[in-house]
């Protein structure tokens, strides 16, 4: 028999206190309305053409503790990522901002990923930052490299290659790739077909984010802890939930009428990028404790994780399982033990942060966690606080939806439990069937009717939700009115 696949579609909201005077992107409704199109940008300022989305990222933790910290000699990094949007220019950010000691990178490239550490001939491309071949990235620091021109398609493979001529150690690093990655050995290998592999990682070391120039595209931001990042999902598949997420955006056809009446399959929402910004182990409100690579707390992170990431328009907020459950375990204090007020005062941070800056804010309810393998993870007093939580994020009305992970993966015949199927084995972690039920449980109207506020431009992408207001009229896939190209500001 197959398992349960709960089919409920997160609710949508509205609130006549917080859309007063707000405009509406274009939604696919039905058959007749014409294709939706994302805002148009303002044309103005010299960086007006460069529209630069993310289609990959990770957050970045630690400096590590002794034992774990990686170290590079004198070695070339082949880092694989794998992209949710395509365009033809690349862009990459390598972080330094854990690091105590200046990092520099004596080359680097990219190109698009064949197989293992193969890349595909002809697509290998120098990257410059600043207009030179190497530099040296100061500590607390992220540099950006210079755009280059390559045709990156979506749901693809790229090889970022980093040689790093120094001795140097990771210590801005992202702990759990999933991802099987590439240490050469010694020598500068960037431009290799195959790279001479002396071992391999299963982390991101510097690596946080590559972005692609293309018009009228945004980025959704999924902000969380180990389940966001994919924990227990089997390694080189991209089967965490963003992944999945990223490949429904780009393959879930519909029938679209056009303005000529001619109807036509396309995907409407192949234009968002999907950038996962998930750690294991985080928590909202605290750092991390005993393990460095849990990553600062989430309110800690959310400039550089989720503003500073390029073209952001939609943040996806499924976090808040570790605060519960840390204290109490390990080296954590129980004194650390938090209460539903005490999350969602931090939820509210987030989303008053997320409108500032014109960020449609979706919060996710809490999975299921009774019977985790980890001792003193779950107790009744923790279970009455997720309950509360989840309570408050599906009637509170305070983020602009709901996504309800909680019902999707839950077991029906105990929903304080995953259900089997779903279960990864520690009772607390989705499997990559759970993953497909999380990200099957995201409707994508939720990306396509967008509220438009009064911020300030700065022209990183292409139309924002309006602080404060919903991203949709109250009904999942419900129409919204069509708003002027004229009166489209810019996305921030």
């Amino acid at each position: 028999m197959k398992p349960f696949l709960p089919s409920l579609l997160p609710t949508l909201r509205s609130s006549t206190r917080r859309r007063r005077g707000f405009l509406a992107a274009v939604v696919l409704a039905a058959a007749g309305m014409s294709l939706p199109q994302l805002p148009a940008i303002a044309q103005s300022g010299p960086w007006s053409a460069e529209q630069w989305v993310g289609t990959w990222g990770a957050a970045p933790a630690g400096p590590p503790l002794v034992a774990q910290t990686q170290s590079f000699s004198n070695q070339t990094l082949r880092l694989i990522v794998h992209t949710s949007i395509g365009g033809p220019r690349v862009r990459i950010r390598i972080s330094n901002e854990l690091g105590t000691t200046p990092l520099r990178i004596g080359e680097a490239h990219v190109a698009r990923r064949q197989a293992g550490a193969a890349i595909v001939d002809g697509s290998d491309r120098p990257l410059t930052f600043s207009g030179m071949r190497s530099i040296v990235i100061p500590p607390g620091a992220p540099v950006l490299s210079d755009p280059v021109d390559l045709d990156v398609p979506a749901l693809s493979d790229l090889a970022v290659s980093l040689h790093l001529p120094d001795t140097v150690q990771a210590t801005t690093i992202h702990g759990s790739a999933f991802q099987t990655n590439y240490v050469s050995l010694p020598g500068n290998f960037t431009n290799a077909a195959t790279l001479p592999t002396e071992r391999t990682i299963t982390s991101w070391p510097f690596l946080t984010e590559v972005d692609v120039n293309t018009p009228a595209n945004a980025a959704i931001v999924a902000l969380g802890d180990s389940i966001t990042d994919g924990s227990n999902t089997t390694i080189d598949t991209n089967r965490r939930w963003p992944d999945l997420l990223a490949l429904r955006l780009q393959t879930t056809r519909e029938l679209v009428s056009a303005p000529n009446g001619i109807a036509t399959l396309l995907a409407p929402n192949a234009r968002l990028g999907v950038v996962n910004r998930g750690i294991g182990g985080n928590r909202l409100l605290r750092d991390p404790g005993e393990q460095p690579l849990f990553g600062r707390a989430a309110l800690a992170r959310f400039d550089r994780d989720v503003l500073a990431t390029a073209g952001v328009r939609y943040l996806i907020v499924l976090i808040g399982i570790n605060d519960i459950g840390h204290p109490g375990t390990g080296t954590i204090p129980a004194s650390e033990a938090v209460t539903a007020q005490d999350l969602i005062a931090g939820y509210r941070q987030l989303i008053a942060r997320a409108h500032a800056k014109g960020i449609a804010i979706y919060g996710a309810t809490l999975t299921p966690f009774e019977g985790t393998v980890f001792p003193g993870y779950y107790t009744l007093e923790k279970e009455q606080v997720r309950q509360a939580v989840n309570n408050w994020i599906r009637s509170g009305d305070e983020f602009d939806g709901v996504i309800d992970f909680e019902r999707a993966v839950r077991d029906p015949a105990h929903p304080t439990r995953m259900l089997p199927a779903y279960d990864s084995g520690d009772h607390l972690h989705p499997n990559d069937l759970g993953m497909q039920a999380m990200a099957n449980a995201i409707p994508l109207d939720l990306f396509r009717s967008v509220a438009f506020g009064t911020g300030t431009s700065t022209g990183t992408g292409t139309g924002v939700a309006g602080p404060g207001s919903k991203g949709a009229t109250g009904k999942t896939g419900t129409a919204a009115p069509a708003v002027p190209a004229a009166a489209q500001p810019a996305l921030r």
